[in-house]
């Protein structure tokens, strides 16, 4: 047995290892800023991240070296043009059907329903991704295809989230979901949420839909909760951070006007 042979890979591994929590750590100091932080004092990224004032104070060095980060002349620290840079080739770079359709695959096993999301074109919603599911009896949506606003709970979800006035959009809005039956097309079923990407703005709604045979009231409401949390993580990706909400963070199906 090569003793100092395991001692050097037992070594290197544990380098290896402090690497990259260190990197993990860093990451979590820069992802603590939201769009509506300037800057952010050390105690702030401390509570944010989870992780001791010493350890964010040596992480946000690093980072600032390299200009992810800048301390401000008050001690408080704000992102870098790097970090800019990064967010600029993410958007420049961004493929929106590449980062819906995992998440609408992800909520149709789930759901065991068809999955789509919808987007505002003028007075009407278009169909611009859609999964379906594995039911033999199911609800089919061309993609592309144009549907009224106000008739289907994808559509109502973004009358709702844009501001349209209503005790029914005030509801939808306190709920952050809402289910239809029947509604466009009779014996259909959906429930929908919002969507929203950078400086939350709406982009849209995700919803399943199948027959009401299948989809019934009760049956909808237990899986609205499963679709506004594939909404939400679909708000997080579009907005480019794949992490969950931090404490203090804003929740992407809350409406804010």
């Amino acid at each position: 047995m090569n003793l100092k042979s395991d001692s050097t890979n037992a070594s290197a591994a544990d380098e290896g290892s402090g690497a990259v929590i260190a990197v993990t750590r860093a990451l979590r100091v820069l992802e603590a800023f939201g769009v509506n932080d300037p800057q952010l004092s050390l105690a702030e990224l401390s509570r944010r991240t989870g992780i001791h004032k010493t350890t964010v104070l040596r992480l946000a060095r690093t980072l600032a070296a390299d200009n992810y980060l800048v301390q401000k002349e008050d001690g408080s620290w704000r992102l870098g043009r790097a970090a800019g840079w990064l967010g600029a080739c993410y958007q420049a770079t961004f493929n929106v059907q590449e980062v819906v359709e995992p998440v609408l695959r992800e909520l149709t096993i789930k759901t065991g329903e068809s999955a789509s999301f919808y987007v505002r074109e003028g007075q009407q919603r278009t169909c611009l991704v859609r999964v379906e599911g594995p039911q033999a009896i199911r609800h089919h949506v061309r993609i592309g295809a144009a549907l009224p606003l106000d008739s289907g709970s994808p559509g109502r979800v973004i009358l709702a989230f844009s501001g349209e006035p209503g005790e029914l959009y005030e509801m939808i809005r306190r709920r952050g979901f809402h289910l239809s039956l029947g509604e466009r097309e009779a014996e259909v079923s959906s429930v929908s949420a919002p969507v929203f990407g950078l400086h939350w703005r709406l982009l849209g709604s995700m919803c399943i839909s199948g027959p009401t045979s299948r989809l019934g009231e009760e049956r909808l409401l237990e899986l609205a909760q499963t679709v506004v949390d594939a909404a939400n993580k679909l708000s997080y990706a579009m907005a480019g951070s794949q992490r969950p909400a931090l404490p203090g963070d804003r929740q992407p199906a809350t409406w804010h006007p």
